[in-house]
């Protein structure tokens, strides 16, 4: 055979042979996910126990530790939302133009 025929056939070969290891291994993965709106009365719950805790006796290690957690809180409440970037939304729009015509 010609050289310039076997090299593409060995290189799928080999990606071939890297994948599909990874695809047969695959187990099924069991998560306990709390949904959404229970979770998002989690934080909502916990934010009004920390707005009403006296925060006069804490050391200020234990203010910055209540701070932190009120910033990931409030990041992980936000973080419900779905972002498309720019080009995403071009390429959204191409498509629904040459789908449409």
């Amino acid at each position: 055979m010609n050289l310039k025929k076997i090299i593409p056939v060995l290189l799928m070969t080999m990606c071939i042979a890297m994948v599909a290891p990874v695809l047969a291994s695959e187990t099924p993965v069991t998560k306990t996910e709390v949904p959404k709106e229970i979770r998002a009365k989690q934080i909502e719950n916990r934010l009004v126990e920390i707005r009403k805790l006296s925060k006069t006796n804490l050391t200020s290690a234990e203010k910055k530790d209540l701070r932190k957690e009120v910033k990931s809180l409030r990041r992980e409440a936000r973080s419900n939302g779905i972002y498309l970037s720019v080009g995403a939304i071009i390429i959204i729009i191409l498509l629904l133009i040459l789908i449409l015509k």
